[in-house]
């Protein structure tokens, strides 16, 4: 195994834990490891830091998994495979493998009923996915795994994009599968992600459990997850917005296949310019100031995608979500409910939160926070990996 050492005097979050390091934070050498490859940590006194998977291309030089130093091999990986699944509750729709939170750097696999969708995010991951298939297979024995490795990010460890079976039999057709009692008409093979976003299912649940008798506003509602959920539980009427025509479409056949059509109803359109075009007549100059507001929803649901990406998209995304939150708190009736979520990773829970209070100073609504949420134990949180923390969310009641 090769051995890497930190540069000299230089502040490094990997000293407190973090399992990170960035090419920059490294003494450069002669000879690097080559992409995927294990390779030690010295810290500038010659302790050691654990072993990582290296990588020649990203930014991300040094990925730890594991605190001893241990070859990336398949004893190590089926022992981690083993944990993982040790430290989740059973069940046919979930998380079983989540990178770095199991000692699996890059590698995310999820349970769809009795097919797993497996990623390799990193050169690591690659070079170890046919031995965690095969550790999966024996265990778990699984109708097929399907190779989701079309992610973007995979360039940059310089790997190609591609979707294939570990059986090498067509990638199986799109299916009904029944996740939490509705059924979605899930495409694993080609959906986005890994074909469901199986961290909101406990959300969708929890919030729909809000929703009898109320108006609701799903935003960004991909599937119909949060919409169907709350038709089910007696909302008297369900509209779901999403800027993407497929999963509008999907929204659509998923609502008449569980005989939800009669509440619930769904349109094509860029969030944003929805609420612009949807205020209320006295946010604008040309309406009569004096009529009172006619307030259309008792329960707004925000699950907007990652807005901020890098360190750059940072000021764009804040204003972002708070222009979001500021739009939906001033259409909610007096006592109405905002379920509002952020999974963008650089976006922490104390600025989700502040986010929120800026919102609410500037929409006027004086605003009790019910609720902090976050994603499921089957996608577990490190303490010294914030980043595994990216999923956060606030139930809101605005009055």
């Amino acid at each position: 195994m090769e051995t890497l050492r930190l540069k000299l005097h230089r502040p490094a979050r990997v000293l407190n834990g973090h399992p990170w390091v960035f090419s920059g934070e490294i003494e450069p050498r002669r000879r690097r490891p080559e992409n995927g490859e294990s390779a030690e940590l010295l810290d500038d006194r010659n302790g050691s830091l654990g072993s990582g998977i290296w990588s020649n291309t990203s930014q991300i030089a040094w990925r730890r998994y594991s605190r001893a130093v241990r070859s990336f091999d398949a004893a190590f990986v089926t022992w981690a495979l083993a944990a993982a699944l040790a430290r989740r509750a059973k069940g046919r729709f979930r998380r079983l493998v989540w990178s770095e939170a199991d000692h699996l750097p890059g590698l995310v696999v999820d349970q769809f009923d009795d097919v797993l969708v497996l990623q390799s995010l990193t050169a690591g991951a690659e070079r170890v996915q046919d031995i965690a298939s095969a550790w999966l297979r024996e265990k778990l024995t699984p109708r097929e795994i399907i190779f989701r490795n079309d992610a973007a990010t995979r360039e940059r460890d310089g790997l190609p994009r591609y979707t294939r079976t570990a059986s090498g039999a067509p990638p199986p057709e799109p299916a009904w599968f029944n996740i939490e009692g509705v059924d979605y008409h899930l495409d694993l093979a080609n959906g986005q992600k890994t074909g469901f976003y199986l961290d909101q299912r406990e959300q969708h649940l929890h919030v729909a459990r809000l929703a009898a008798g109320r108006r609701v506003l799903d935003a960004f509602c991909n599937q119909g997850g949060f919409a169907l959920q709350a038709a089910k539980a007696g909302a008297a009427s369900v509209l779901g917005v999403d800027s993407s025509e497929d999963c509008i479409q999907a929204a659509v056949r998923n609502a008449q296949h569980n005989g939800l059509e009669a509440t619930t109803r769904f349109q094509c359109a860029n969030m944003f310019d929805w609420f612009t075009e949807n205020r209320l007549p006295r946010d604008t100059d040309s309406r009569d100031r004096s009529a009172p507001p006619t307030y259309p929803y008792d329960l707004i649901i925000l699950d907007p995608p990652p807005f901020a990406r890098d360190k750059n998209a940072m000021p764009g995304a804040l204003r972002g979500y708070k222009e979001l939150n500021l739009r939906a708190m001033k259409l909610l009736t007096p006592g109405g409910i905002l379920a509002t979520y952020s999974c963008s990773q650089r976006v922490g829970l104390e600025m989700f939160l502040n986010l929120l209070v800026d919102a609410a100073a500037d929409a006027r609504r004086e605003v009790r926070l019910l609720e902090i949420t976050g994603q499921p134990a089957d996608h577990p949180v490190l303490l010294e990996f914030p980043e595994s923390h990216y999923l956060k969310g606030a139930i809101l009641r605005v009055e």
